[in-house]
This record gives C-alpha cells, structure tokens and sequence, in this order.
C-alpha cells in the first residue's frame, strides 16, 4: 500500500526524511481492526516527528499522520480515537497513561492506505459529517475541546484569548469557545488570519502582543516562547492559561512572581480521551460547527502540504486523501 514515512530526521531540513512509496498492509490482530482510510489530516506532531523533536530515532522508519477518518473491515465509517493507551492504567482517562502513545509515535500512522487500532479507538462517524471533516478532528479539535472545556472550564461569558489564530488547534478553539458563549479574543501576524477570526465569531482579534480591550479569564496557549509574556500580561487575576503546545519554543521566562502574586492558574493539556471525542461529535451535532479546511492534497503530494505548514500559510487543516478506492466517497 502507498504511505508518507519518516525515515530519518533533521531539525534543518524535515522533509528529507519524508518518503512516500509501497510499505506492506498491516494485518489483522486480536482486538484490534483494520480502517481503511479515506482522509487524514496533517498535525504540526508530524513535523515535529521529522525534526526529531520527541520521537526517538529508533522508532524509524514510521508511518506518519494521527488523524484518519474511513471504514473499518465490516464497512462502517468511522473516526479513529489517535490515543493508543490503557484508561486503567490512567486512573480512567487514556491521556494519563504513562504507557500512552498517539497514533505515529509507537504504531504506524495514518497517512495511508490503511491502518490498524484497536477497536475500541473506532468512534462511529455521523452521517452529518463529511471524511474530511471526520479527519480534521480527533487531534486538534479534540485537543482544543478538552482545553476548553474539561481543563479550564469555561463558561458562558468568560473572556477567552486564544494565542496564534490560523493553527488548527487555535481555529478550533475559537469556533469551541464561540459556540460556548464565550467572549473571544485572538492574536495572529497575519493580518488575513486575524480577519479569518473575527468572521468565525472573535470579538476581536489583534496583532500578536498588541494590548487586549479587557483582560481575560483563559488563555488558550500553544505558541510558547514567542507569545508566553502576552499571555501572562493578558489574564486577569485568578485566571488561567492552560496549555497544549509550544511551537516557537518551551522554555520562556516563567514569571513566578506573577503567578503566585496573582493567584493565576496553569494548565497542562495533551489531546483528548475518547469520551471526550464523543461529547465533541454531539457539541458539534447540536450547534452546527464545522472544521476549518484550508485545502486538500493527495498522498502523493504530502511533501507539498508540509511545505505549506513549515511556511505558516495554513488557515485551519490541511486534508491529504490516499488514492480512492472503491466506495471511498469523501
């Protein structure tokens, strides 16, 4: 089968570990199933696997890709739960497995023909949702439904900032919170992207580090370094910055006194677990939300679609389609 797979890495040029081409079809398990995929989505976790950022190099060669939507072998469609891991051993959620994995960190991933999880990961896709969009959700809208919703706790008529518009955790953390009846705010560079915020239902969305109108309640971070400080400037007392990435770097100063002078909350937030998937697909069917799809690619032109994500010329998710096969409607 065709599949995109990371076979070396380098911090300086990711892409020349990206080679796509024939790999042999996963076979069947107890208790696991077989998905053939009809879209994935790319997820800035695949970049950092090709520069070698949290994937040890012995875990090459490895197929790339967290999110798939498809069918599994009795024809149903389905959504794959990325998290590979055992809810006991997470005190009843996954995420806090300290044996976890997402899908492409210790089992071949989904930019492929076909996969192979356990069934238990297997949600069943709604008939209101397109495969793309099905594939656009498992990591960064579920990722954004738990910082949001289980980890900050947000209510009507907080005040929300969401670092970094235009990133898809950040684009789903704005239509989310939105849709929760919060206030929103957002910050991006691109003067495009913040126009993209404001038409999906920010209040108001300024350059990065430019002084909010209020301070807020939540920050939604996964910027890091380049942005931490506005962050900090941006809450309110008692408020809370939870936390989830830390694309333009992890180590910024850390303002103890601020925090602890302000009684200010932060947060660490890793994916999501499959219920709070499910509670996702019903927040969606009840509300009307949708992915944002910037554009799709075949498999084929994968290296392309990275190129784009490195460059920051993404608005949302980028869908990558495996060659179509027979009853693979999109």
């Amino acid at each position: 089968m065709l599949a995109a797979t990371a076979v070396s890495q380098s911090a300086a040029d990711p892409l020349s570990g990206l080679v796509v081409g024939d790999v042999p079809r996963p076979e069947p398990r107890p208790g696991w199933s077989i998905v053939r995929v009809v879209a994935s989505s790319l997820n800035m976790h695949d970049l950092w696997t090709l520069r070698g950022v949290g994937h040890p190099p012995e875990r090459l060669p490895i197929v790339l890709g967290c999110d798939a939507a498809g069918l599994d072998e009795h024809g149903n469609e389905v959504v794959v739960h990325p998290v590979i891991a055992d809810t006991d051993a997470g005190l009843g959620d996954e995420t806090l497995d300290p044996g976890r994995a997402l899908l492409s960190e210790q089992h071949d991933g989904a930019f492929a023909e076909y996969l192979t999880v356990p069934t238990r990961n297997l949600i069943p896709k709604p008939s209101w949702l397109s495969f793309d969009e099905a594939a656009c959700l498992p990591v960064a809208w579920g990722t954004a439904y738990r910082m949001l919703f289980t980890q900050a706790r947000i209510t009507a008529g907080d005040r929300v900032l969401v670092q970094g518009a235009g990133g898809g955790v950040a684009s789903a953390a704005i239509k989310l919170a939105v849709a929760a009846g919060a206030v929103v705010y957002a910050t991006s560079r691109s003067a495009e992207k913040r126009a993209e915020a404001e038409s999906w239902g920010a209040r108001r969305a300024v350059p990065t580090g430019e002084r909010l109108p209020e301070r807020v309640d939540v920050v939604v971070e996964t910027v890091g370094e380049a942005t931490w400080s506005h962050s900090m400037k941006a809450l309110r007392p008692g408020g809370t910055i939870v936390i989830a990435g830390a694309t333009s770097g992890t180590n910024p100063p850390a303002d103890l006194a601020r925090i602890f002078y302000l009684q200010q909350r932060i947060l660490g937030s890793t994916g999501c677990t499959r219920s709070e998937l499910v509670s996702l697909l019903k927040l969606m069917d009840a509300t009307g939300l949708r992915p944002v799809i910037d554009r799709t690619l075949p498999l084929e032109e994968i290296h392309k679609g990275f190129q784009l994500m490195i460059d920051g010329r993404l608005t949302g998710k980028l869908v990558i389609h495996p060659p179509a096969q027979e009853g693979g409607r999109r």
